[in-house]
């Protein structure tokens, strides 16, 4: 959460940053601001999206370096004043920050009681007085920052600029600053989005790290005042443009370019001749596979469901036991690691904090973790350091899609190759193979006849709530189609196995309720028609997902078939109809699809 980008050298900084900011506003659209240093310091913030940035800056606003920042509020409210960056009391020192500071409270305390009258209410603001106390008493730059962070306690990405001082001083723990590298230039971002097309040679800051960034040296330092050697490694391209292109909104392009999404994260790890999969950067042998005790995966939100639907592959594929946890609880909870397991950390972003206080808890109880991730290069692959990359290409809108498929298709490609290890014979894994191979034909297939999905809005778009129903591996797909259609339309959601349905939330059932399940066809189907009967007993209405010329369409108020494929990779496709819902749905509600309200793309707090 939150984005930073910073510029320096030899030329205008103010269209770099802003075009960063632009391209970073996924991570946080509260507010944002910029700090540029012509001279002194001119800073410029506002609440609101960066377009309104734009348009209150000066039209000369010069300036060869600087730092800009668009947040997601945590401490304090959305403001301008809570806005970054935030300055020195003599405005010569401008900070920007990703985190929190857990002791800002205490910090704060201290800071007024000694005088310095404080703007804002972030816990971020304490930081840019305290390295201003330090400079006062005569630390030059780096060791006034050092000596600040000593005394916080929490998670950083910071960049922090001084008046006279041609350089930009950053600070990673917890937080990801990555540095670009230049001719005569160099850029610091939170993401290697905005350095895409910038430069291909990146100094990724591990937690801990400090850095003197100017137009020409980049200096790593530890928090201990030790001077290290950065390793400058190479920014993979992605395969997916990260512009809108001809499409009005990036959820709506995410959803387009599943089919392509696919193909990146199948192409060369199908074995169909052998009817196996193979993950290489898994590091996992046959025989290593045949012993592992049981499989654990971990996730936030759609991650969470990608991990639910990876649970039942791989357990009705290799039968071995798997469970998948919510991060956020996972390291509480004191869980017992057994060292023989297999644990995977499932994240598109691969900077999930939730996630990756989780792969530590692991690491340091003596387990392995491999990363399931989309971004190369991030902080839980790298903490990982085994995985399987999904191949998805940049996904910019809040609402997660592609990612969602990939993720899905990467856990069943597991689900086979730790099958055919054990149990699974060379006959299935060929017709599970040759199915997975197909599966993006047959998305591409459905997005170019969707289906009814304008009635399934005028359905929805004025409930008081929605009920979502799936049975098996259909009741994850049917909790992520109610996280989309809450993530960015608002209504209230209810996702249930659709046998729990009866044991509370039909309780919520009137005439007219609308009500949405995912049949696919599979062993449960005949199951699930039953508690369509008692829905319908209730006068709700039926939206059915289900499989091309399956009979249960007359069970259907609003019918939307999906092309038939193998019941275990059905949610790849059962999930585009409800992608689509949400999608048309924020829009008939005037919903900013994009940016809901409260929410950014990657959770980098706990």
């Amino acid at each position: 959460m939150c984005g930073i980008i910073g510029y320096i050298g030899d030329k205008k900084a103010t269209p770099f940053l802003i075009d960063g900011l632009r391209r970073l506003e996924y991570r946080g659209y509260d507010s944002s601001g910029i700090a540029v240093i012509n001279g002194g310091i001119s800073v410029h913030k506002k609440t609101g999206k960066v377009s309104e940035l734009e348009s209150k800056l000066p039209k000369k606003f010069e300036g060869r370096c600087g730092i800009a920042h668009t947040r997601w509020a945590t401490h304090g409210g959305v403001t301008d004043a809570n806005a970054h960056p935030h300055c020195s009391s003599d405005g010569k020192i401008a900070l920007v920050h990703n985190g929190i500071i857990e002791n800002a409270r205490s910090l704060r305390n201290r800071l007024e009681k000694e005088g310095v009258k404080l703007r804002s209410d972030t816990d971020s603001e304490a930081l840019v007085h305290l390295i201003h106390r330090e400079v006062e008493n005569g630390a030059k730059p780096l060791t006034a920052v050092r000596r600040t962070l000593k005394r916080a306690r929490g998670t950083w990405g910071i960049c922090v600029v001084f008046e006279g001082h041609d350089m930009i001083i950053c600070a990673r723990n917890g937080s990801p600053l990555v540095i670009g590298i230049g001719e005569g230039e160099n850029w610091i971002a939170s993401d290697t989005l905005p350095l895409q097309s910038l430069t291909q040679q990146v100094i990724r800051l591990d937690d801990g790290d400090l850095a003197i960034v100017t137009s020409d040296s980049i200096q790593t330092s530890r928090l201990d005042g030790r001077f290290t050697d950065s390793e400058v490694t190479p920014l993979d391209d992605d395969w997916g443009e990260a512009e809108l292109g001809d499409y009005p909104h990036f959820m709506l392009k995410e959803i387009h370019e599943q089919p392509e999404a696919l193909r990146q994260c199948l192409t060369g790890r199908l074995d169909i001749k052998d009817g196996n999969a193979r993950l290489g950067g898994l590091g996992l042998s046959s025989k290593k596979l045949q012993k592992i005790p049981h499989v654990r995966l971990l996730g936030c939100g759609t991650a969470l469901h990608a991990a639910q639907v990876g649970r039942l592959v791989i357990e009705e594929l290799a039968r071995v036991p798997a469970l998948a946890h919510v991060s956020s609880e996972f390291r509480h909870n004191n869980p017992v690691i057994e060292t023989d397991a297999i644990h995977f950390a499932v994240s598109q972003s691969g900077e999930t904090a939730d996630t990756l206080a989780a792969v530590k808890e692991i690491q340091l109880k003596g387990g392995e973790v491999r990363g399931v991730i989309n971004v190369v290069g991030s902080t839980i692959a790298r903490q990982c350091g085994k995985g399987c990359y999904i191949h998805s290409g940049p996904e910019q809108s809040v609402a997660s899609t592609k990612a969602f498929s990939n993720m899905v298709a990467a856990l069943s490609m597991f689900g086979i190759q730790i099958g055919r290890a054990r149990s699974l014979s060379r006959e299935k894994g060929k017709r599970l193979t040759t199915s997975l191979q197909k599966v993006p034909q047959l998305v591409d297939q459905y997005l170019s006849n969707p289906g009814p999905i304008d009635k399934v809005v005028k359905a929805v778009k004025n409930a008081k709530s929605v009920l979502f129903l799936g049975r098996g591996i259909s009741a994850p797909v049917a909790r992520e189609g109610a996280l989309k259609l809450m993530e960015i339309a608002y209504i209230p959601c209810l996702a249930y196995p659709a046998g729990e349905m009866k044991h509370g939330p039909i309780a919520l059932l009137e005439e007219g309720s609308p009500v949405i399940v995912v049949a696919p066809n599979d062993s449960l189907k005949d199951k699930t028609v039953s508690s369509i009967h008692e829905c319908r007993a209730r006068g709700a209405k039926i939206i059915l997902i289900h499989e091309e010329g399956d009979s249960i369409a007359e069970e259907a108020d609003i019918s939307i078939p999906v092309p038939s494929t193998d019941p275990m990779f059905s949610p790849m496709l059962t999930v585009l109809p409800m992608q689509l819902i949400a999608y048309q749905t924020a829009l008939a509600l005037d919903c900013d699809v994009d940016r809901p309200r409260n929410l950014a793309k990657s959770v980098t707090v706990e």
